[in-house]
């Protein structure tokens, strides 16, 4: 049986950030091989992390790929127990990954389809790399919280693609544009939450209440019949204006629209998803 050394112990703790009694256990039972001591430790902790997938998992983070020029995008949901670990840099990355991933991949009908696929960023590794599983139970094995991807979104065409603070992620379907401008209209939709892309996706039941609304409200005025109708539409225009992403002024310059920003950047508005962490 090989000699367990304490610079052994040590190596395997520096790779593992796992505590030295685990990390000498693991060499012993693997008689001092230190890839086979790393994978006992991963069969461990993933034994222990799954007696505990009852806990709620309430923070996390939305992960966005987004490209133009390689006409994909995607966006992911991966929830975790606690707001620190949301911050962790290695969490951050597993996030990025896991969008990447079914961005350029062969994509993912399923959350345990991705898990089985390639890391991005650990595709230079020993061995042939490493899984986007194996990447997520390492790392759940050292912080020992449950992680979960909640939900996954694939677009294949053009996208561009936004995230504010973690929370609120944006995936912009476009035609044409670039991704600096498809970002801009990202970050908008993020800031704006608008119900639809153009008039004519917009719910036709809101458009038919606020339209009725309006023109109540306009009886109640005292005005007569025959100008209702030419002073609704002038109110409507208010309306889209505030639930419409073509017809809203743009974020960072409210002298104009989304529609006339996309349309001078030679782009075209197709549709969007946004998310906030936690909703369905």
């Amino acid at each position: 049986m090989a000699e367990i050394t304490a610079a052994m112990v040590k190596a395997l703790r520096d790779s593992t950030q796992l505590p030295m009694m685990e990390c000498k256990k693991a060499l012993a039972e693997s008689d001092g091989d230190m890839e086979a001591a790393k994978q006992k430790l991963r069969e461990a902790g993933k034994k222990f992390m799954g007696k505990r997938q009852d806990r709620a998992t309430e923070e996390g983070r939305i992960g966005v790929f987004a490209s133009t020029r390689e006409g994909v995008g995607a966006m992911i949901e991966l929830q975790c127990e606690s707001a620190p670990v949301a911050a962790n840099e290695e969490f951050i990355q597993l996030a990025n990954d896991l969008a990447q991933q079914l961005a350029t991949g062969p994509g993912a009908a399923t959350a345990e389809s991705l898990w089985a696929q390639p890391s991005p960023s650990k595709a230079s590794l020993s061995k042939g790399g490493m899984t986007l599983e194996e990447q997520r139970d390492e790392l759940q094995n050292k912080i020992r919280e449950v992680f979960r991807l909640a939900r996954q979104e694939r677009i294949d065409a053009s996208c561009g693609g936004f995230v504010h603070m973690a929370k609120i992620g944006v995936l912009l379907e476009v035609e044409g544009g670039n991704d600096d401008l498809a970002k801009d209209v990202a970050l908008h939709i993020a800031a704006m939450n608008p119900k639809a892309t153009n008039k004519e996706n917009l719910d036709p039941s809101l458009v038919d209440a606020e339209r009725e609304i309006q023109m109540e409200r306009a009886r109640k005025e005292g005005k007569p019949e025959n100008i209702i109708e030419k002073m609704i539409e002038g109110r409507m225009r208010n309306f889209y204006a505030e639930h419409v992403l073509s017809e809203q002024p743009f974020v960072r310059d409210e002298k104009q629209t989304v529609g006339d920003l996309a349309k001078a950047g030679g782009m075209k508005l197709v549709s969007f998803h946004r998310w906030q962490l936690g909703e369905k």
